[in-house]
């Protein structure tokens, strides 16, 4: 079975990338900036782009028929872990109000710059969707 993009129309058309791969029952989740439907990354700091990062990256993941329980990883890119560390409780908040109290594996990595140079973070991800749950775009 080759792999299928999955590529939501809410989310900003992509160039030269997929916002996820569906390969089997596997879900890559391309990697997620602050975008907004207007190719501008939201304002207001790192809780508002990690609401709207996670939010993107569930779009693609709820495209394919998952859910926020099918995710197995998750992979932060942050550019300013400190920041990030400094409101962990409302990013934990929204994380539960978005996707519940289950957590995946999960890795925060820091690094000088992302894609955007204004974004500071950057989400990506692996989902496993149960078969009878899977949609695949055409």
């Amino acid at each position: 079975m080759n792999p299928i993009p999955v590529n939501p129309d809410t989310l900003p058309a992509p160039s030269g990338y997929s916002h996820g791969t569906l390969s089997g029952n596997t879900l890559h989740l391309g990697g997620q900036t602050a975008l907004d439907k207007d190719m501008r990354i939201v304002p207001g700091g790192i809780v508002e782009q990690f609401r709207q990062a996670f939010g993107n990256l569930l779009t693609t993941l709820a495209a394919a028929g998952g859910r926020p329980e099918d995710l197995v990883s998750i992979t932060l890119y942050l550019t300013d872990i400190p920041d990030y560390q400094a409101h962990g409780r409302e990013i934990g908040r929204v994380w539960r109000e978005l996707a519940g109290p289950v957590y995946p594996a999960m890795a925060g990595i820091g690094c000088t710059a992302l894609w955007q140079p204004e974004a500071l973070i950057e989400i990506l991800g692996v989902a496993v969707i149960p078969e009878e749950r899977i949609v695949r775009p055409a």
